[in-house]
This record gives structure tokens, sequence and C-alpha cells, in this order.
């Protein structure tokens, strides 16, 4: 007995101080911390998601989720071989050209009219804050931060380690003039040395006024936020980059729920919608669309394309690597809905709607 309680004490006092560590972030204090009070989505120390939002899906336990996780692993989670990348020099992309590279998982550049705008930013090859447990698959991680131009708008889903990575956001310190974030994400980038005038936290349903003719509005959706074992006390967002031209949705992470059609009312037709499409399991489907969600989705916010994200980098859940590419292709082409799929580091054309992407994860070997 005292062994178990003297190793117990050891390890708990092991995990107190691995928890002070920069990468897991400060939690918001002072001025910060009043202004998320005030949010209405702010409730008994904590965000809340519009419908109710239970962490597994009911039927399901998190003994039998992580029981699963340990013993019951997919043997083709991963890739056997090198997921296939195109090396583009972002640096020299013609200035006027609306673009976007995507870096695999929800890590992607763009360019709109005339902004270069970075989202989720995952350079590390590590999708967690412990070194060597979620490591990106071979071939993914070619792009850095020093492949990036400056950076006008740098806009931040959610807290979450698989896009809100310590090291590389410690690395774009001077080279971002604007970040964008939920509210209480600011603390994150201030403990990481980014100076406060450039962070802009937002709840959901605003509006930032970028010159006369571009808005990116910050957006509901159903998920959750936490870097250690606190939830949801910074809050998550998706976006919509609105220009005189085109509409561009960025979901970030989140189940399906009503919020979807309510953004395709209120905006009408979208141009591109750049959804999570990927790590999905029936234990969490409220906190992650499956495929046939994600198509819905589409359906919900009058998209003319899809560009679905969130997989090809990382394992975070039991399906095959390729499932959901393989699965939410087959949908599409059941509903006519035209998507997206670059390699890794592959230009998108935005004003090309007949630009054409194979299916790139079929000819990768797998275990």
């Amino acid at each position: 007995m005292i062994i178990l309680i003297s190793t117990t004490a050891l390890l708990s006092l092991v995990t107190i101080i691995f928890l002070q560590q920069p990468q897991f972030g400060q939690a918001a204090s002072g001025e910060r911390l009043e202004r998320m009070k005030k949010s209405k989505h702010f409730r008994d120390g904590a965000f809340a998601n519009l419908s109710y939002t239970p962490p597994l899906t009911e039927g399901y336990s998190m003994t039998g989720v992580m029981y699963n996780f340990f013993f019951k692993k997919n043997p083709r989670q991963k890739p056997l071989k090198a997921i296939p990348s195109v090396k583009t020099d972002l640096k020299n992309l013609p200035a006027d050209s609306n673009v976007v590279v995507w870096f695999g998982h929800s890590s992607y550049y763009m360019q709109v009219d005339g902004l270069k705008i970075l989202v989720d930013p995952v350079f590390s090859g590590n999708a967690s804050p412990i070194p060597g447990t979620t490591k990106a698959f071979e071939g993914t991680n070619s792009y850095g931060v020093n492949d990036l131009p400056e950076i006008d708008y740098l806009l931040i889903s959610h807290d979450h380690y698989d896009h809100l990575d310590y090291s590389t956001i410690k690395e774009l310190k001077g080279k971002v003039k604007n970040v964008i974030c939920g509210l209480g994400v600011g603390a994150y980038f201030e403990q990481w040395g980014h100076l406060p005038e450039i962070i802009s936290e937002r709840d959901w349903n605003e509006t930032i006024a970028i010159g006369e003719n571009i808005k990116i509005h910050t957006l509901t959706a159903r998920h959750f936020s936490g870097r250690t074992f606190k939830r949801n006390t910074t809050l998550w967002l998706a976006y919509l980059i609105e220009t005189p031209g085109q509409k561009i949705f960025i979901g970030g992470d989140g189940g399906y729920d009503t919020h979807f059609a309510e953004i395709g009312n209120r905006f009408g037709t979208i141009d591109l919608a750049i959804l999570e499409n990927g790590q999905y399991n029936l234990a969490w489907r409220a906190i992650h669309c499956l495929p046939e969600e994600v198509v819905q989705a589409a359906k919900d916010l009058n998209a003319k394309r899809v560009m679905p994200v969130h997989s090809g980098k990382f394992s975070l859940a039991l399906h095959s690597w390729d499932e959901p590419l393989n699965e939410v292709s087959r949908l599409s082409k059941l509903n006519d809905l035209p998507l997206v799929t670059p390699q890794i580091g592959e230009v998108v054309w935005m004003n090309d709607e007949g630009q054409v992407f194979g299916e790139w994860w079929k000819i990768v070997e797998t275990r």
C-alpha cells in the first residue's frame, strides 16, 4: 500500500510539473477573462455549444473507447509508403492569384484578393504535446515556416494540438501581421511571444472589415477546446471570407448541426467550403462529422465546391487513413458535389472551377 501511494504521488507530481511547460499555454485572466464572461456562450466558467453536445454518443463509454484505442488498432491506420506531395514556391505565386495550398490535415495557405492568409498551421510533425506520440505520416511534413511569405492574417479555429502548434506559432513570431482567434486563445499567443496589438479574439457571429471590400466573419462551430484536462475554457470558431467576387467557408473542426443551414441561409451561395472530413467515430459524432454529414453540411451551406481536410497527415481515430477521402469521394459522386482534393502542396486555383484533381490517396500502398 505504501508503494502504491508513493507511486501515485510521484506520478501526480511529475504530471503537475510536466503541465507547467509552455506548450500547454496559459489560462485567460484579467480583462481577457472579463470579456469572455460577457459572451452569451460562456456559462459556469466554460463555453458551450448551441445544441447539447455530449463528449460521447449515447451507448458508448470512455472506458470502451480507450480500450479500443489501445487494444483494437486498425492495421491500416497509417499508410505504408510516403504520401505524395508537390513543392510549390509559395513566395513567388502570382500576387493577384486566388489560391489555396494544403499542407495536410487542417493546415493551409491562401491568397485571397491580395491578402496572404494562413490557417491552423502545424509544421512540427507532431499533433501532441508529447514528442513522438502522434507523428505525421511520411512525406507530409515537407513545408515549414521558412517556406511562407509574410502572412497578413493567421486564422486559428481552436486550441487543440493538431490546429494550434506551439513550435510553429513560436517560429511565426514576427512573420504574422494579424492573428484572429476565438475568445481566450490570445493568451497562448501572448505567452508565446506575439504582440498583444496584433491579436484579435472573437466571439461567434462577429465581422472584421478589411479595407472596403473584404470581410472575415467569425462563425459558429460545434466542437470543444482544451489543451489539458479542463475543457472549453477558450472558444472554437468557423470562418467565412467574403470578397466582392467569392465566399470561402473555413469550417475548422466540429460535428453536424443546424448551424450549417443557418450560415447557408445567411450568406447564400458559397464558392468553396473547406470542411473537416476525418478523425471521426460514431462514439464522438457530435464533435466530428461523418462523411455523409460532410456532404449534407455542404448542401446546407449551398457550397459550389468542397475541399475535405482533417485527414492525410495524422492518425487520430481508428478508421483507415484513406477511408475519409474514399467515403466523401464516393458520396460526393452520388450527390453531384464537386470535390477539391489536391495533393499536399498542389496549388488550387480558386477562380478555376474546372480544375481537375486526381484521387492521389488510391495510389499509396497501405498496410
